[in-house]
This record gives C-alpha cells, structure tokens and sequence, in this order.
C-alpha cells in the first residue's frame, strides 16, 4: 500500500517520474549491488584470487529477477543488516559450494557504494536528456520571441522595455552551465569503491589496487586513489547539481506563475481541454503544474540538508550518517525527475504568450518607464546627474499627478526647450528601447548571422 506521495495512485505521479523511480527501485538497487559482485567475482577468476568455476557460478546466480524481494526485507529485519541477506541468498543459488566465495574481501559499503553510483549513473543519464529537452524547447521560445518587446521588472516594479527572447535567453544560459557542470563533474562522480573493511585493501594484499582497477573498469566506473568511504563529496557533488539545476527550473516556474497574475497575464500555462482549475470558481485557469514545479524546486532543495548532515562521517565508517543516505538521495533525484519532466511536458505543451498585453503593459506608466532614455539624452545637453534631478522630478509629477510622462516632460522649460517634438516622441517608444536584448539571444541560441554584439542595437 503506497504511503508516500512519490508512488501515491492518488497523486497520479505527479511528484515522481517512472524512469527515475525505475532507477532508484528495490529491484534495480538489487541488479546494481550483484552486478558489483559479479563484477568482482569474474575479475578474481582472472587474477587467479578465486577458482574460475565460482566466477561462473556467481555469474550465472546474480540475477535480480529470481531474488525474493519481500524474504530479503524480512531478513534485513531480522539480521538488522542491509546486504548479509543478499549475499547468502546469493550465496546459496551457486551450485557446487562455490558460493563460499561471494563477497570475497569486500566490505558491505564497498557494494553499496559502487552499486550507487551505477544507479546514479543511469539516472544521472536521464537528467541530461530532459534538462537538453527544456533547453531545446526554451530554444524555440526564445527564438520566436527574440524580438518581442514586454516589460523588464526590477523589484517587483515596471523597469525598462526587454523583450521576450531575451528573458528566456538569459533561463538557456543558465542551463548551459549546468550541463558544463555536469560534464565537469562527471570523471569525479562516476568512481566506485573496493577497498574493504576499512579502506585499506588488507584483504587483496599487493593485488589490492589492480583487482579494484580492474573490477570498477568492467563496470565502467572510474578507481580512487583511497577509500572515500567516509569521505561523501562526491554524493554532495551529485546532489549540489540538482540543487542547482532544481533552482533554476524553479525560478522559471515561478517566474511564469508571476506572468499569469491577472493582473499581468503575458505568460500563461497551457490549459487543454477538461482541465479543471477550481473546485468552486469555475472561471479559474490557475498554473496547476507551475505551482507543482515550484513546490518540487523547494523539496529537492531540502534534501540537500539532509545530504549535509549524511557527509559528517566519524572515523573510517559511520553508519549513523551513511544511513541518511539511503533514503535522501533517490528521494532527490526522483523529485528532480518529476521536476524536470512536469516542465518538459509544460513547455511541449505550449505556454501561451500574450505578445499584446505585454505590448500593452509597456505603456501601464504613461511613458514613465522610458526615464532612463529621456535622462540620457537630456543629459548630453545638462549634463548627466542634473538630468536625473530634472527627469526625476518629471516623473513624480506625472505620477501624482495622473498626467502622460510626456506632458510633464513639456511642462517643464529646463526640459522643454532639449527636445524637438519628434524627437522626444521617439525617445519615448519602448519598442525601440530593448538595448542589445535580440543580440544576446542570438550570441545564446549560437545564431551566426547575429553574432557580433551591436548588430541590431537599439538606443537612445
């Protein structure tokens, strides 16, 4: 009976998605942790540590099907050991007695540890192709969008004109250093761990760092210099990037949830047919799966603590904080899969863009929001800072006054007299102020025919 909101029938999935919870599953932890005693076992057999008959024996037993998971967990209960049960139900599969030689100098956290990173490496898979995914739709947005003119907000408040392409730009760019990020780390994460009890290898002997090498290239996976059993910054490097990249998600979410507020309504989710937004006030059309992604933004943020407190190891081993582990960081990357896939579904979808009602909120100031371009311009023929005073006096009288900026502006002689008519006319259109916005979302969607800065710039 599912108790938690990831496998709740009730929630429908939302807060999970079934490749990653495929990956972080009983039965595929199970696969990894034989595959590392498989693994093993056959590089033995060919050093000559083991007899080759039990390699083939281990081999053909390690297979995560034909294990009982429920009798599994009633032993861990029982034993009060996480893998002792695996190993002697693997043990007793080997025909011949050859299962006297499972698990054969290693140390549970050796299995555990390496088998981890396996199941992070299929999913950190996974979280490349969605994240490449929303980047590829953003791709499109910005492009369609490169010019689109719509408010820039600074503190909550109308600021300069932008546009559209511009906005989404700068979510790609930041997307771009998290998939850098990712490559960086990658040699870093994907390194097992065989080094036995205490991190020593006194069981292999002289043949410790080969049988390593060569157990952990069989499974693809990097060798460390020394046991990092005790030493998690590789799990907080994992975890740090989908923190990071959860932030991210998050503030487009929540960015796009701010664009819907009717009394903005530029950006608007996808509504398709049968869509309900409220159970009382039928005319609701609230971002349903924004406000989600927002929300999965701050959970993953959250098990970034409990990551934390999991890296203060005491000693060579401590199973206080290991333990943290287990169930902090499949909760993470299910949480990041449910967040990366519910904005790549928002975004195939279709968000709506209201392309007039930004152009119509460009104009809620009265042309006030052009002050910066009146300013300087002013300022050619003032000087800069008195052009702010009088600019900025100009601007509060428009504004209690309820007058047009531009009649203020004409109201004043100091200013009057700067300007022709016209030219104060063009100073005061925000379509024609958006700086270098189109440019730099060419330079991010590596557009060649846009590619020196200045190409299309507008100023005043």
């Amino acid at each position: 009976m599912p108790s938690h909101v990831t496998e709740s029938r009730l929630y429908g999935g939302v807060y999970s998605a079934p490749e990653f919870a495929a990956v972080f599953c009983d039965r595929n932890q199970l696969r990894q942790w034989l595959e590392v005693e498989r693994a093993l076992a056959l590089t033995q057999a060919e050093m000559g540590l083991i007899p080759a008959q039990a390699a083939r024996e281990i081999d053909r037993a390690a297979c995560a099907e034909q294990f009982d998971l429920v009798a599994l967990g009633q032993e861990n209960r029982r034993t009060g050991h996480i893998l002792v049960p695996t190993i002697r139900a693997l043990a007793e599969r080997c025909g011949g007695g050859w299962g006297e030689y499972v698990h054969y100098g290693v140390t549970t956290q050796d299995i555990l540890d390496t088998g981890l990173v396996l199941q992070i490496r299929q999913a950190w898979a996974l979280t490349l192709a969605r994240l490449r995914s929303i980047r590829e739709h953003l791709l499109a947005l910005a492009r369609a969008h490169r010019s689109t003119p719509m408010v820039a907000r600074t503190h909550g408040q109308q600021a300069l004109p932008t546009t559209f392409g511009y906005k989404v730009a700068v979510w790609i760019d930041e997307i771009d250093r998290h998939l850098q990020r990712f490559d960086e780390a990658h040699e870093r994460v994907m390194v097992g761990n065989l080094t036995g009890a205490v991190g020593t290898m006194a069981a292999f002997g002289a043949h410790g760092f080969e049988l390593q090498r060569r157990t952990l290239a069989r499974l693809g996976l990097g060798a460390p210099r020394t046991s990092w059993h005790c030493a998690r910054d590789r799990i907080l490097d994992v975890a740090g990037l989908l923190v990071q990249v959860a932030v991210t998600i998050g503030r487009i979410a929540n960015e796009v949830y701010h664009l819907q507020r009717t009394e903005i309504d530029e950006v608007r989710e996808g509504a398709p047919a049968g869509k309900i937004g409220s159970s009382t006030m039928p005319h609701k059309q609230n971002p349903s799966t924004i406000d989600l992604i927002s929300a999965l933004s701050r959970m993953i943020r959250a098990q970034m603590l409990a990551l934390t407190d999991a890296a203060f190891h005491q000693h060579e081993r401590d199973g206080t904080a290991w333990r943290i582990e287990w169930a902090a960081l499949p909760e993470i990357f299910v949480y990041a899969g449910a967040l990366l896939a519910r904005m790549d579904e928002v975004l195939a979808a279709g968000l709506e863009i209201r392309v007039e009602r930004m152009r119509s909120n460009l104009d809620l100031l009265g042309g006030r929001l052009l002050s910066e371009r009146v300013m300087l311009a002013l300022g050619e023929c003032v000087g800069k800072q008195t052009a702010h005073e009088l600019v900025h006096e100009a601007s509060m009288h428009a504004r209690h006054g309820e007058l047009p900026f531009r009649d203020a502006l004409l109201g004043d002689a100091r200013i009057r007299g700067a300007f022709a008519a016209q030219a104060l006319e063009d100073l005061l259109d925000p379509v024609t102020y958006v700086g270098l916005a189109a440019d730099m979302v060419d330079l991010v969607a590596g557009d060649g025919a846009h590619d020196t800065p200045g190409a299309t710039a507008s100023g005043h």
